[in-house]
C-alpha cells in the first residue's frame, strides 16, 4: 500500500471517522504497520508514545471485528489489549470510541483504583474489545468475570514499561490463558533482552516495524535552559506563564510533595493547574487530565511515573521545574511536546545542586542547551557550580525531597491501582517516588 491509501483501504465507517478526527494522511508507523495487521500477520512494533502507535493498531483490529459481526459470549471478548497504566488505558479506550463511533462495537477499559462492578457489568455484556493494565485484569479473571479462552486478537503496548514497572511476571500470566491460535500484536519503545525474548516467545512470524522519532523530535523541540535559584524557581514559573504565550503546559517535578506545592502556587495566583501523580485518588487523575485535553487546565504538574504514557494532543511547552536524576528521562519529558510533526518547546530551570544532573543529560543527548538568561532571576551561581555544590543534597534518601521505599513484603496498591501481595521487583528506572 502506498502512503496515499493506507487510510482508504479501511473500510467506510472507520475513514468517516478518521476524517472527522482530522487525520488525512498515516504517520510512518501507520503506514508501515496497518497493512501487514490488515492482513492478519503477527507484527513487532518498536515505537514510542506520539508517532501515531495507538492508531496504527486500533484503526485495524476495529475493521477485522466489524467484519467478523458476532457478538462474544458474556465474560469473554475477540479482542484484548493490555497496557501498563490507567492513563494509557483510558487513551487507548478513548481512540477505540473515536474510531469505532460509526461501528456497532462495544469495549470496557479495565484498570484499577476505582470500583469494580460497572466494569464487571461490562464484562458480562461480552465486550468486542477489553483495553485493560495487568493488576484488575488478572483479579477479574481469578474472580471468574472474565475469560479469554476467545481471545482472536492480543495486542501488548509498552512492553519496555511493562518490565519497568515489574508487570512481566503478570504478563506472562495472562498470555498463558490466551489461545495459542491468535492475532498478536506487541509494541515497544526499546527491546531490552526480557522484552525482546517475551516478543519471541509470543509472536510467530512477525513483521517488524522500527519507528525511531527521537532525534528528529529532539530536533524539532526549541530547548532552553534557566538558571535559577532554587528559592526562585516558583517565582520564575508564575512570571513565564504570565507574561508568555503558554496555552498548554506541561510542568515536571520530582516529587509528588513538589507537584501539589507547584499547583497551590500557580492556583493562588489565577492560573489553572491540576497535579497528576501516585498519591492522587484514580477520579483525581482522570479529571485533571480531561481538564487538561479540554483546556480547562493550564497547566499540568506531573512526577515522572505518573506521566508515563501520557499522550496529550496539543502541549506547547515542557517545563522541568525540577531536573530529572536520570539523563534518558529527560529525552522522554521533552518528548511530550513536538508530538506527531508539530514544534514545541522545552524549558529547564536549573538551580545550583542540580548542575550534576544538567552536565549529565547534555552528555545523554550529545548538545549543550541553550542558556536563557535573559530573565529577572537568572542565578550566576548555579551556572558555575562546581563539586559539592553542584551535587544534588544527601539528606532525605539519594536526592533531598525524595521519600524512602518501604521494602517490606506486605500487600500493597500496584502501579495500576489493584492489590497485590507481596514486593514486585523494582527497575533501577522505577525506584524515583513518583
Amino acid at each position: 500500500m502506498t502512503e496515499e491509501n493506507v487510510f482508504s483501504a479501511l473500510i467506510e465507517p472507520i475513514r468517516r471517522a478518521v476524517s472527522a478526527s482530522g487525520y488525512t494522511t498515516p504517520t510512518p508507523i501507520q503506514e508501515k504497520a496497518i497493512p501487514p495487521i490488515v492482513a492478519g500477520r503477527d507484527l513487532l512494533g518498536c515505537a514510542q508514545t506520539g508517532t501515531g502507535k495507538t492508531a496504527a493498531f486500533t484503526l485495524p483490529l476495529l475493521q477485522k471485528l466489524a467484519a467478523e459481526r458476532n457478538r462474544p459470549a458474556s465474560r469473554r471478548t475477540h479482542a484484548l489489549i493490555v497496557t501498563p497504566t490507567r492513563e494509557l488505558a483510558l487513551q487507548i479506550g478513548d481512540s477505540v470510541k473515536t474510531y469505532g463511533k460509526h461501528l456497532n462495537l462495544r469495549h470496557v477499559v479495565i484498570f484499577g483504583g476505582v470500583g469494580q462492578q460497572p466494569q464487571v457489568n461490562a464484562l458480562r455484556r461480552g465486550p468486542d474489545i477489553v483495553v485493560a493494565t495487568p493488576g484488575r485484569l488478572l483479579d477479574l479473571m481469578a474472580q471468574g468475570e472474565l475469560f479469554l479462552d476467545r481471545v482472536s486478537t492480543f495486542v501488548l503496548d509498552e512492553a519496555d514499561r511493562m518490565l519497568d514497572m515489574g508487570f512481566i511476571p503478570d504478563v506472562r500470566r495472562i498470555i498463558a490463558k490466551l489461545p495459542k491460535k491468535k492475532h498478536s500484536l506487541f509494541f515497544s519503545a526499546t527491546m531490552p533482552p526480557q522484552v525482546d525474548t517475551l516478543a519471541r516467545e509470543l509472536l510467530h512470524d512477525p513483521v517488524q516495524v522500527t519507528i525511531d522519532p527521537g532525534q528528529p523530535t529532539v530536533e524539532r523541540i526549541d530547548q532552553k535552559l534557566m538558571f535559577v535559584d532554587k528559592e526562585n524557581k516558583d517565582a520564575l514559573l508564575v512570571d513565564m506563564l504570565e507574561a508568555q504565550g503558554m496555552d498548554k503546559v506541561l510542568i515536571f517535578t520530582r516529587t509528588k510533595h513538589g507537584a501539589d506545592r507547584v499547583v497551590k502556587k500557580l492556583m493562588a495566583r489565577q492560573i489553572s493547574a491540576a497535579a497528576i501523580h501516585g498519591n492522587k485518588s484514580q477520579t483525581a487523575r482522570v479529571d485533571a487530565l480531561r481538564g487538561f485535553r479540554v483546556g480547562k487546565v493550564r497547566a499540568l504538574v506531573a512526577t515522572d511515573l505518573a506521566s508515563r504514557g501520557l499522550d496529550v494532543d496539543g502541549i506547547s511547552h515542557v517545563i522541568n521545574y525540577d531536573l530529572c536524576e536520570e539523563p534518558e528521562t529527560y529525552v522522554h519529558r521533552i518528548g511530550r511536546t513536538a508530538r506527531a510533526g508539530a514544534d514545541g518547546t522545552a524549558i529547564s530551570f536549573c538551580a545550583a545542586r542540580e548542575r550534576e544532573m544538567l552536565r549529565s543529560i547534555e552528555r545523554t543527548i550529545r548538545k549543550v542547551i541553550p542558556v536563557d538568561a535573559g530573565h529577572s532571576y537568572h542565578s550566576q551561581t548555579a551556572r558555575d557550580a562546581q563539586g559539592a555544590e553542584a551535587r544534588p543534597e544527601p539528606r532525605g534518601g539519594r536526592f533531598a525531597g525524595h521519600q524512602r521505599i518501604s521494602r517490606k513484603p506486605k500487600q500493597r496498591m500496584r502501579m495500576d491501582g489493584s492489590m497485590g501481595s507481596g514486593p514486585r521487583r523494582r527497575s533501577r528506572r522505577s525506584r524515583t517516588m513518583a
